[in-house]
C-alpha cells in the first residue's frame, strides 16, 4: 500500500510541475500566441534543462525547442523517448501538456518521467517477488502441515489397526503440542476409553449372568425333576413347582435389573430430569421407612437444612436410589443401630449422606460393593442379587454427582453428591 501511496503522490507531483510550468510560460508571453511564445520558449530551451519544449506553427512547423514534431493533440499526453532531442542520451518517457494557441499553433511542454516509470518498475519487480515468496512460503507450509497431517493419519490408522486386532488398550499417541490435533487425538481416546470399559463391562455381565443364573436355574431343575417323579403327592408337586416359580422370578429380576442398569449407563433417562428439591425428595423417601425401623429396634435421625438450592434430576430413579441406601442401612445393621440421614450444600453440590453405627464393611471391599453381582459374605443370609448399589451409582452417575463409602469408625458412610444445576 505505501508503495500505491508513493506512485500516486509522485505522479501527482510531476503533473503539478508541468501544469506550474505551463502556466508560468502562458504568463510570461501574456498572449498566447507563437510570436508571444517564440521568445520565453526560447528561453527556457537554455535555462531550464529539466523540461522539454515544443512550439510549432499553425502549419505543423516546428518553430523552437527542443522536441522533435507532435501531433497537435490537447491535454495530457506520455511521450516515448523517440519525441526528445538528441534521442541518443534520452532514451526516457515524456509527461507533458499540449495547448492549442490562439492563432492555431501548438504549444507543449513536458517533463522527464523516468522516476516515476522507475518506481513503477521498482514496484512490480517488488510485487512479483513477494507473489513468488509467498507462494514458496504457501507450498513448503502446506507440505509440512499435509506431512503433519498424514503422519498423525498413519499414526491413527495403525492405531485403529491394532484395535481391530484385539488390543482394547491401544490408544493414538499425542504429540505434545496441544493443537487441534492433540485435542482431536484426546476425544478419540476417551471415545476408546469408554469402548474399552463398556466391553470389559459387557465380558463382566457375562460372566456374572452365567455365574449368578446358574444357581436359581439348577434349582429350578431340581424342582421341576422332584415335581415329575412317580409316587409324588400332589401337595408335593405344587409345592416343587412353587419352588421353581420363585427361582423364575428372581431369574427375571436379574434381567430386569441388568436392563436398567444397561439403560442407565447409556443415558436413555436424561430427557425425562425435572427440578427437584433435594429435601422433600429425602423426606419422603424416610417417611415410610420410620415405623419399619421402630419394629426393628433401630433409630432414625434426620438433618436437613431450611432453604435446600435444587437441582435437576429424575424423581423416581432418585427415590429408588436413597430408598435403597436406606435399606441397605436397615438390613446390616442389628437392633439398637442409629442410621443418620443428612443434607447440606458443599462447594456448590448437595451432599446426601447416609450413616450408621454398625458393624461397617471391612476397607478392602469399599472399593467393590459398587460392581455388579457383589454380595459380601455378611450379606448372604439376605435377598438380593448384588446388582443394587450398582443400580445407585449408575443413578447417581446419570445426575452427574459421585457416590463414595467411608469408614464411620467402625460403622459405614455413604455420601451422594449431586451438582446444584446439571445443566450449567
Amino acid at each position: 500500500m505505501s508503495g500505491l501511496y508513493s506512485q500516486a503522490a509522485l505522479r501527482q507531483e510531476i503533473r503539478q510541475q508541468v501544469q506550474n510550468e505551463g502556466y508560468e510560460t502562458f504568463a510570461d508571453a501574456l498572449i498566447a500566441d507563437v510570436p508571444h511564445l517564440l521568445p520565453v520558449v526560447r528561453g527556457l530551451v537554455q535555462h531550464e534543462p529539466g523540461f522539454h519544449y515544443l512550439l510549432q506553427g499553425p502549419g505543423q512547423n516546428i518553430v523552437a525547442g527542443n522536441m522533435l514534431h507532435l501531433r497537435p493533440v490537447p491535454g495530457e499526453r506520455w511521450l516515448s523517448w523517440a519525441h526528445r532531442l538528441p534521442m541518443e542520451t534520452n532514451q526516457n518517457i515524456v509527461y507533458g501538456v499540449g495547448y492549442i494557441l490562439n492563432d492555431g499553433g501548438y504549444y507543449f511542454v513536458g517533463i522527464d518521467a523516468s522516476s516515476l516509470t522507475h518506481l513503477q518498475h521498482d514496484l512490480w519487480t517488488t510485487l512479483l517477488w513477494e507473489i513468488a515468496g509467498f507462494g514458496l512460503i504457501g507450498i513448503a507450509g502446506g507440505l509440512f502441515l499435509s506431512s503433519i497431517i498424514l503422519k498423525w493419519i498413519e499414526t491413527t490408522s495403525m492405531a485403529a489397526r491394532s484395535i481391530m486386532q484385539g488390543d482394547m488398550s491401544r490408544r493414538i499417541p499425542l504429540r505434545g503440542t496441544h493443537d487441534e490435533l492433540d485435542h482431536l487425538s484426546e476425544s478419540l481416546n476417551a471415545m476408546l476409553d469408554r469402548n474399552e470399559a463398556l466391553i470389559v463391562s459387557l465380558r463382566q455381565v457375562s460372566n456374572d449372568i452365567a455365574h449368578d443364573m446358574r444357581r436359581p436355574l439348577s434349582r429350578m431343575r431340581q424342582n421341576l425333576e422332584c415335581a415329575i417323579l412317580e409316587h409324588v403327592p400332589a401337595d408335593t408337586m405344587r409345592e416343587q413347582v412353587g419352588f421353581a416359580i420363585d427361582d423364575l422370578d428372581a431369574a427375571l429380576e436379574i434381567f430386569s435389573s441388568l436392563l436398567k442398569l444397561a439403560q442407565l449407563e447409556s443415558g436413555a433417562w436424561n430427557d425425562e430430569l425435572e427440578l427437584l428439591d433435594p429435601d422433600q425428595l429425602l423426606e419422603s423417601v424416610l417417611d415410610p421407612y420410620r415405623p419399619v425401623m421402630e419394629d426393628r429396634g433401630q433409630e432414625l435421625i434426620t438433618k436437613v437444612m431450611d432453604a435446600c438450592p435444587t437441582i435437576m434430576g429424575h424423581p423416581v430413579l432418585l427415590r429408588q436410589a436413597f430408598s435403597n441406601l436406606i435399606e441397605n442401612a436397615m438390613r446390616h445393621t442389628p437392633e439398637k443401630t442409629m442410621i443418620t440421614a443428612s443434607i447440606q450444600t458443599l462447594d456448590n453440590k448437595i451432599c446426601v449422606e447416609i450413616a450408621d453405627n454398625g458393624p461397617g464393611i471391612p476397607l478392602g471391599a469399599m472399593h467393590h460393593v459398587f460392581d455388579r453381582f457383589v454380595r459380601l459374605d455378611t450379606s448372604r443370609t439376605h435377598d438380593g442379587n448384588g446388582l443394587g448399589l450398582s443400580m445407585v451409582k449408575a443413578i447417581i452417575q446419570l445426575h452427574k454427582g459421585t457416590i463414595t463409602l467411608s469408614d464411620n469408625n467402625p460403622s459405614l458412610r455413604c455420601i451422594v453428591m449431586l451438582p446444584v444445576d446439571i445443566r450449567k
